[in-house]
């Protein structure tokens, strides 16, 4: 299949035949978007101040040229779709999709900041632990078999079916950080042998992981967004807007949550080694953002879910803690691969000093660990905190 990109003139175009602006004799088109693979232009009114986003998608990765299946683009809108319905203004609100073109046309967020970026420099707003927690709790219960009908639900896994983009999660994120069979993984050259001691020869981790990579294969328990990681976050004031959901599937919700703690611990870690001032707000925004989202998974049980049958107190609290532990243990694997995989964040390739860098690799490494194998035993906030503080 050949690649169908529009220029920068031709989105301006097909702008103007969309009628999105009364003046379109002013328009400018800019690209915004970073990413591998999808294209993000903003169109802007001179005149107005008016503005949108062009995201289109490509049938190649921008890196490798790798061929990627171009339905994640209405896989995309479909999600959008769903979050927004689930939770007005968390996402961006979707104006348009052309399917022929795999083009979503959407509300511009210029006003919210990259959350990554944010933490990193210690501006951590006092809503955020709420506006995350409630993010994941009414947008991944509602989508469950105890609240739409089950026909309703089965075809939703059809409709969000995604095997290109899960084959990406499952070889990068579940795969390769423990067995290296591509020989992707980036490993600092101090590293090496800490890393096949305590990761590649670690039986009980890999088998732990396992569990965890068959769990999201096999469970289409809810709409997840996929790769809800602080880049994917935007904040100000306000609250926050979720982008770049073509990820989405029905997977497991501990990933989607497991996701968010892991990205938070990022730069909780990255303030441990460089001992700043951002230590204690990250510190207690964790532990909050932990501890509201459990509170908040329960009673999005009570509150989504209507079917007597369901309103078993035992199988609710067994139903809770599996997604609980679920979640500890995605937030392990999240934190192994950024480390040691080829996906880095941020918080970690911008420590240039080797033993700092090598201090924040084994901390990584070993609070990883540590979520993945007592993913069952932890069960508040205050647990996660203590033991990263105390490595």
């Amino acid at each position: 299949m050949k690649s169908k990109l529009l220029s920068n003139l031709e989105i301006l175009d097909y702008v103007r035949n969309h009628n999105f602006f009364k003046d379109s004799d002013n328009l400018k088109c800019i690209e915004i978007g970073d990413g591998n693979i999808n294209y993000v232009f903003k169109v802007s009114d001179n005149n107005s101040g008016k503005s949108i986003i062009v995201k289109q998608s490509d049938v190649y990765l921008r890196s490798s040229g790798r061929p990627l299946d171009i339905n994640r683009s209405e896989i995309e809108y479909n999600a959008l779709i769903s979050q927004y319905k689930n939770y007005p203004g968390s996402v961006p609100k979707v104006y348009f999709y052309d399917k022929e073109k795999s083009v979503i046309i959407m509300e511009d967020i210029s006003s919210y900041k990259n959350l990554r970026k944010e933490l990193k420099k210690g501006n951590i707003y006092n809503h955020l632990s709420d506006s995350l927690s409630e993010f994941l709790k009414r947008t991944l219960i509602p989508t469950t078999d105890y609240v739409l009908s089950r026909k309703e639900k089965k075809l939703n896994v059809k409709k969000f079916i995604n095997p290109d983009l899960c084959d990406i999660t499952e070889d990068l994120v579940l795969t390769e950080p423990y067995f290296n069979y591509k020989d992707r993984n980036i490993i600092n050259k101090d590293l090496i042998k800490y890393v096949e001691q305590n990761i590649y020869e670690d039986k009980k981790l890999i088998c732990e992981v396992l569990k965890l990579k068959d769990n999201f294969q096999s469970n289409s328990q809810a709409l997840i967004h996929g790769d809800l990681h602080t880049g994917s976050i935007f904040v100000n004031e306000n609250g926050i807007k979720v982008i770049d959901p073509e990820f989405s599937f029905y997977g497991p919700m501990g990933y989607d949550i497991g996701n968010v703690w892991g990205n938070i611990s990022f730069a909780l870690a990255n303030s441990l080694i460089l001992k700043d001032k951002r230590k204690n707000a990250l510190n207690k925004l964790l532990e909050e953002t932990i501890d509201m989202t459990i509170f908040k998974l329960y009673d999005a049980y009570d509150k989504y879910i209507k079917n007597e049958y369901f309103k078993n107190e035992l199988f609710k609290q067994t139903y809770i803690s599996e997604v609980i532990a679920d979640s500890f243990g995605y937030a392990g694997t999240e934190i192994i691969r950024r480390d040691i995989g080829d996906s880095k964040v941020e918080e970690i390739t911008s420590l240039k000093d080797r033993d700092k860098r090598k201090k924040l690799d084994i901390l990584l490494i070993n609070f990883g660990k540590y979520l993945i194998l007592n993913r069952y035993k932890i069960k508040y906030g205050k647990e996660v905190v203590d033991y990263i503080n105390n490595l």
